[in-house]
C-alpha cells in the first residue's frame, strides 16, 4: 500500500512541476521529455529484466545443486544460532538461512550479479512460509532491509568507475564507504528489530558483531599496507575466487551426494527464467515513474530548494552538489550510478564533491527497486514496515557518507 501511494505520488508531482514550468517559463518540451522517459523507463526495465534471464537461470541453477548437495542445509545448521535471534519466525535448521547468507555474503563483496538472484532464490523459500501469502513477514523486511542497506566490504565497481576518470587514487573512498555502509546496516537493523520487538543485545549477535567489525578492521588495514595500484586487482580477484570457489563447492557436494547434478541445475534453471519474466510488470512500473519524476525537473527543484535552504541557515552547502546520487539511489541503481559518473566528470574524480557521490553510492542500495524486485516475484503486496525501515537505513547512510567525507577530504 505505501509504495501504491509513493508510485501515485511521483507521476502526481512530475505533472504539477512540468505544469508550473509550462506555464510560468513556456518550457513546451518539458511534455516531450517526460513521455519521452516513459518508453526510454520501459524499454530499460525489459532491457535489465532480459540481462537479469541469464543470470537468474545460472545461480538459481547452482543454489538447487547446492541445496541437493547439502551445502545450504550445512549453512542453516550453523547459521542458526545468530538467524534464529534476526528471523525468529523462520524454523531453526530451515534451508532459508542458508540462502540468506550466500546472498549477504555476494552483497558484502560487490557481486551484484550474484547476489540478485540469490536474493530472490531466499525471497521465494521465505513466501513458503509465509501464512499470508500477500503481506509480507517480519523475516522478509529483516531481510530486505539487509539487502537495501547495501553492506559492501569491497566496492569494486566504485573503484574501477574512479580508475576510469583519472582518479590519482581511486581507493581513497574505500573506507569512508565502509564507514557509511556500515552505519547504513546497523541503523536498519536496529529500526527494524525495534519494531518487531526483537532482542539483539544477545550473545550471538554481540559475537557477530563484534566479528564483523574485526574483519573489517583487518580488511581496512590489510588494503592500506597495499600499493594503491594493486587495491584494485586484488579486490577483484578475491570476489572472482570466492563466487568461484561457490561453484566448485556445490557441484562438489552434489558429487559427494551422488545426485544427477546436470538435471539439478537444470531443474533450478528453470526457475530462474520464470522469475525473470515475473519481475518485468514491477521493474517497469517503478522505473517508469523515476524517470518521469527526473524528466519532469523536479529532482532539480529538490536539490536546489536544500541549497538555498542551507546557505539560508548559513551551512557549508558543498554536499549538495552531490545529493542527485544520493536522492537517486533508493530509486535506481543505474540512474545514480549516472549521476557519480557526472558528478566526477564535473567537478572532477579527486574533489569533495566526486569523492561524495562515490561514498554516497557505495553506501546503500536502491530501496524502491529492491522492494518492486523482491515482492513482486513473490506476489506481496502488502509491505507493512519495509518502506519505513528500508528508507531510514538509506537516511543513515546518507548522513553517515557526509560526515566521513567532511571528516576524510573536507
Amino acid at each position: 500500500m505505501v509504495l501504491n501511494y509513493i508510485w501515485i505520488a511521483f507521476f502526481l508531482i512530475a505533472a504539477v512541476v512540468a505544469t508550473v514550468r509550462f506555464a510560468f517559463g513556456g518550457e513546451v518540451g518539458v511534455w516531450d521529455a517526460m513521455i519521452g522517459s516513459t518508453f526510454d523507463s520501459a524499454r530499460t526495465a525489459f532491457e535489465i529484466s532480459l540481462g537479469l534471464t541469464g543470470v537468474l537461470s545460472l545461480w538459481m541453477g547452482i543454489m538447487r545443486v547446492g541445496e541437493k548437495g547439502g551445502v545450504v542445509e550445512t549453512l542453516s545448521r550453523w547459521l542458526s544460532p545468530l538467524f534464529c535471534r534476526l528471523f525468529p519466525d523462520i524454523p531453526k535448521g530451515h534451508p532459508v538461512t542458508g540462502q540468506i547468507f550466500m546472498n549477504l555474503s555476494a552483497n558484502m563483496l560487490g557481486l551484484d550479479n550474484a547476489a540478485t538472484p540469490l536474493g530472490l532464490k531466499a525471497m521465494q523459500s521465505l513466501q513458503e512460509l509465509n501464512p499470508r501469502k500477500d503481506t509480507a513477514t517480519d523475516a522478509m523486511i529483516m531481510f530486505l532491509v539487509l539487502n537495501t542497506s547495501g553492506m559492501t566490504i569491497i566496492p569494486v565497481s566504485i573503484m574501477v568507475y574512479r580508475a576510469q576518470m583519472g582518479a590519482a587514487s581511486p581507493t581513497d573512498v574505500f573506507l569512508p564507504i565502509l564507514l557509511a555502509t556500515m552505519a547504513s546496516t546497523l541503523v536498519g537493523v536496529a529500526v527494524t528489530a525495534l519494531i518487531q520487538r526483537i532482542r539483539l543485545l544477545c550473545t550471538p549477535i554481540l559475537v557477530t558483531l563484534a566479528v564483523i567489525c574485526s574483519f573489517v578492521a583487518a580488511v581496512a588495514w590489510a588494503f592500506a599496507a597495499l600499493p594503491r595500484e594493486t587495491v584494485n586487482v586484488w579486490s577483484t580477484a578475491i570476489a572472482n575466487l570466492f563466487l568461484f570457489a561457490v561453484i566448485v563447492a556445490f557441484l562438489v557436494a552434489g558429487m559427494r551426494r551422488r545426485i544427477n547434478v546436470y538435471d539439478a541445475f537444470i531443474e533450478g534453471a528453470k526457475g530462474g527464467f520464470e522469475v525473470a519474466v515475473t519481475i518485468i510488470p514491477f521493474l517497469v512500473a517503478i522505473l517508469v515513474a523515476v524517470g518521469v519524476f527526473r524528466a519532469s525537473g523536479a529532482m532539480d527543484m529538490l536539490i536546489d530548494g536544500v541549497r538555498w535552504t542551507l546557505n539560508t541557515l548559513g551551512v557549508n552547502s558543498d554536499a549538495v552538489e552531490a545529493l542527485p546520487t544520493a536522492l537517486m539511489k533508493p530509486l535506481s541503481g543505474g540512474g545514480a550510478r549516472g549521476m557519480m559518473i557526472d558528478a566526477m566528470k564535473t567537478h572532477g574524480a579527486d574533489s569533495f564533491v566526486g569523492r561524495l557521490a562515490c561514498i554516497f553510492q557505495g553506501s546503500t542500495d536502491t530501496t524502491f527497486y529492491l522492494l518492486a524486485v523482491y515482492f513482486g516475484c513473490v506476489g506481496v503486496t502488502r509491505m507493512r514496515h519495509a518502506v519505513v525501515c528500508g528508507l531510514l537505513s538509506d537516511l543513515a547512510g546518507i548522513v553517515t557518507a557526509i560526515a566521513v567525507a567532511y571528516l576524510f577530504f573536507g
